[in-house]
């Protein structure tokens, strides 16, 4: 339905206002601000209400962001600007934020002054409030996604169901099935920095899609003497979720030079943990093509895992290094001196390069020369105490082996088959730390797997009969196996009580068990022998 001019005259007035009052542009701007959203959507009017011009602005406690946006590409699509698609919506409320935002250069000179003050949080909480209030870290959708806590023997590990990322629309798939696609692509990928202010490709361009990024700002940093970018994850995972990418499409790479940047990052950016995704395919993360690295403000659950061994490796007795009580298999190296603890990480991933163990089935390269040991790294800055910010360095690095076998095609050290109907993706650096990032499709999985579970508790029926069932139901068949053994576990909880949270608590703990397939060290007899034989040989 088509909006009219008066609606159209109030939403564009409330938008100029709405980015004075975020810091974007100026009070002398509001004008200027008005005309160019005008043009933004290809529309010659309407007007402003009389009085406006003049008028002060006002904090609106009800302006809604998402819902002006929305009205604003609805005009767009109808003036033509864009299809009238979810993505054509998309771009036209991106290209429209985009003009009202301050340029890069503005920005990166912004930054730069708050961070030289002594107190680099200052920089952050700016530039993240920004990102937040120009509509590129998408606050509302990431309000969406599902999350809880589960207690387990590894602590609390925190479950996430995402649904922030918006479903694909038909349209644009039907687009995308008639596009021929060139093979080239600009930008190379959605980490490149040629990202910032691109107007964004619909699915029947050559190219394919490609989300719209002109209110995507990024601050230069440098890390390992080269150009980083900085920014924040448009559907973050955790508080400030944010990237930093190199500045050349490369792909990732666990090195000396690699860990130099994520220590480099937390001399700049004291406050923030820095993680690398793996640099393998299975154990990596879902853009091994581009070198890039992942931070922000968060804790996880990792950070806060019991030590179930110290040890000292010969040569490096003023490193602190421990053995983590976690499923995956984490050392945690801790030190004074920056240069020091580099170098013990970069022995101790050189030594893991190499390593076999067949009676575990770790496998450092096939007879063809593959590789498949790495690691995951994490590091930060933490005070004597443990708190983040100090003087004292800390590096997680998870030990990982990719390595494949005719029982687990997908992964000796991978969610195993038996999980996948919970997580089947690959376990990645935020995955690693102990936060689940599990499919959309859950909600609704889950909601059929409870409502048939309750009925079925509150009938009295047989488990046999409840797997029958599950398996009938397309939304519940590939949960029937573990539902039934949650219903043979739990019937009388799952008659009365709240079968949400029970079945949260069950997913938790198959979460838990994903995290423990991942990992190449087991905590049994021989899983504790062979850590111990690797610690050995550091």
């Amino acid at each position: 339905m088509a909006v009219t001019d008066e609606v159209i005259g109030a939403t564009t007035a409330a938008l100029a206002d709405y980015a004075y009052l975020a810091g974007m542009i100026d009070a002398a701007d509001r004008i200027w601000a008005y005309n160019t959203i005008l043009d933004e959507m290809g529309a010659e009017g309407p007007a402003p209400a009389e009085g406006w011009v003049l008028a002060e602005p006002a904090a609106d406690d009800g302006f809604d962001l998402d819902a002006a946006l929305a009205v604003l590409a609805e005009a767009s699509a109808a003036h033509g600007r864009v299809e009238d698609t979810a993505t054509g919506h998309d771009r036209a409320a991106m290209r429209i934020m985009g003009a009202l935002m301050p340029r890069p250069s503005a920005i990166a000179a912004r930054w730069e002054a708050l961070r030289a003050s002594d107190d680099p949080a200052a920089a952050t909480d700016w530039f993240y409030r920004l990102c937040c209030d120009a509509g590129y870290v998408r606050r509302s959708a990431i309000a969406k996604n599902i999350a809880w806590k589960t207690p387990t023997r590894w602590g609390d590990l925190e479950i996430t169901i995402n649904l922030s990322k918006p479903e694909k629309d038909p349209r644009d798939i039907a687009r995308a099935g008639a596009a021929k696609n060139t093979g080239e692509k600009y930008p190379a990928c959605q980490l490149c920095i040629e990202n910032e202010g691109y107007s964004g490709r619909g699915a029947a361009s050559p190219m394919g899609d490609h989300p719209a990024r002109q209110n995507l700002r990024i601050v230069p940093i440098e890390l390992g003497g080269e150009r980083w970018g900085f920014q924040y994850s448009p559907y973050a995972y955790f508080n400030e979720h944010s990237i930093a990418m190199s500045a050349h499409h490369r792909p990732m790479h666990i090195d000396r030079a690699s860990l130099t940047c994520l220590l480099d990052f937390v001399d700049t950016l004291p406050h923030y943990f820095i993680g690398s995704n793996a640099d393998l395919p299975i154990v990596g993360g879902s853009i091994l093509s581009h070198d890039h690295f992942q931070g922000g403000a968060h804790e996880f659950p990792m950070m806060h895992a019991e030590v179930a061994q110290a040890f000292t490796m010969p040569g490096f007795e003023d490193i602190e290094g421990a053995v983590l009580t976690w499923p995956l298999s984490v050392l945690r190296l801790r030190a004074d001196d920056r240069a020091r603890l580099l170098d013990a990480c970069v022995h101790v991933i050189d030594r893991w390069r190499d390593w076999t163990d067949e009676e575990v089935g770790v496998i450092a390269r096939t007879p063809d020369g593959t590789p498949h040991n790495t690691v995951t790294p994490v590091i930060r800055r933490v005070d004597t105490e443990g708190r983040v910010g100090g003087e004292r360095y800390e590096a997680y690095l998870a030990l990982r082996c990719n390595i494949t076998s005719e029982e687990h095609p997908l992964g000796v050290f991978h969610p195993h088959a038996e999980y996948h109907h919970i997580k089947k993706e690959n376990i990645g650096l935020i995955e690693v730390m102990g936060l689940a990032i599990l499919p959309a499709r859950l909600k609704t999985e889950l909601a059929a797997v409870g409502a048939r579970l309750r009925a079925a508790a509150q009938a009295g029926a047989a488990p046999a009969d409840v797997l029958a069932a599950l398996e009938a139901d397309p939304a519940c068949a590939s949960h029937a196996a573990w539902a039934r053994e949650v219903f043979a576990r739990r019937s009388d909880e799952l008659a009365d009580g709240d079968v949400d949270a029970i079945l949260h608590e069950e997913v938790g703990a198959v979460f838990g068990h994903v995290l423990e397939d991942a990992g190449v060290y087991k905590w049994d007899e021989a899983g504790r022998a062979a850590q111990q034989r690797f610690i050995d040989a550091l």
